[in-house]
């Protein structure tokens, strides 16, 4: 059922708890969180958070009925439950495919679901891309494809255009000299040995500004969040390290290159008309590279999946698998 005038939006599934929390250990130093909830025999599907960066959160449970799923979340490296946290060493998109791939077989798990937003769908892509066997479904939303184009539109002009006040205290925090190259400017005051309360004011800073952009409506829950120490360190850092190497991909245009080779997977993509963080040329990109999938382009929402006309087609097309 998708949404129209007269549909009552769907709306989550009651909270739960894990039944299974562990401390993976995946190599060079790193340790990632990764818990199971909902249905110990049921279909698996793994929750992949955005940022990168962003951790994951009990609520995220709730996009899943608990009867039907195998729930899986886990905090990316550096970030959320996942140790150390912040770090940047050994911390890749290739990294982090590897991580989810013994997930998978630590699991003892054949083939998943892949839910993923923003980050989360650039990440589901690259794993389904590298193991397209082991995929049974993809759940895309907020499309982001690690394309120079997107980051220019969220660091130079675009989102700007849009947030011009929460533009303007981002980019004042650094000389105009530098205002060419934010996210290289931002990462280098995120990454250099300087004044640990000099990181965290650029780090809540970086956070501070995607926090402002991620809905329609603003939302003063979001904003505050975003500041939180932890959070926005873990956050920022990674994200900025992730966006100044492109994110670690082959080639500009890699996701939608290899699209050919999810031919056999079903897959949804669901996009915010008026996503100010990943506009939907994004999302019409891939669904014309993915003549297979099914594309929803939602006509009044932002970029954020709790936003209730998004939660509502992220859960109808869960419930379809």
């Amino acid at each position: 059922m998708r949404a129209d005038a007269t549909t009552q939006l769907r709306t989550l599934y009651p909270s739960i708890e894990a039944y299974q929390t562990d401390m993976l250990s995946v190599g060079q130093g790193h340790e990632i969180y990764v818990e199971q909830s909902g249905n110990p025999a049921g279909i698996p599907i793994l929750f992949i958070h955005g940022g990168p960066g962003g951790g994951t959160n009990p609520v995220q449970r709730r996009f899943f009925n608990p009867e039907k799923f195998r729930i899986i979340l886990f905090d990316q490296r550096g970030c959320g439950k996942s140790h150390p946290s912040a770090g940047l060493e050994a911390n890749t998109t290739w990294h982090l495919v590897e991580d989810m791939e013994t997930i998978r077989r630590t699991l003892g798990i054949d083939r998943w679901a892949l839910f993923g937003g923003s980050w989360g769908s650039t990440l589901a892509l690259i794993y389904a891309q590298t193991y397209p066997d082991t995929v049974s479904a993809l759940i895309l939303r907020g499309i982001f494809l690690m394309r120079q184009e997107e980051l220019d539109w969220f660091y130079r002009n675009g989102t700007s255009a849009i947030f011009p006040e929460a533009w303007e205290r981002f980019k004042s925090q650094i000389p105009a000299d530098e205002h060419h190259d934010l996210v290289g400017a931002y990462y280098r005051r995120l990454t250099e040995d300087r004044h640990a309360a000099q990181r965290l004011h650029f780090a809540r800073e970086w956070s501070l500004w995607e926090g402002s952009t991620v809905t329609l409506v603003p939302d003063e829950s979001q904003r505050s969040h975003s500041l939180d120490p932890m959070f926005a360190l873990a956050f920022a850092r990674i994200e900025a390290h992730y966006f100044k190497h492109k994110g670690f991909l082959d080639a500009d245009g890699q996701l939608l290159r290899d699209a050919g080779r999810l031919k056999n997977i079903e897959t949804h993509i669901i996009q915010g008309r008026y996503d100010a963080i990943c506009p939907p040329r994004s999302a019409v990109a891939l669904a014309k590279a993915m003549p297979w999938a099914n594309l929803k382009i939602v006509p009044v929402a932002g970029h954020s999946a709790f936003e209730s006309a998004i939660q509502h087609e992220l859960i109808c097309a869960t419930d379809t698998l």
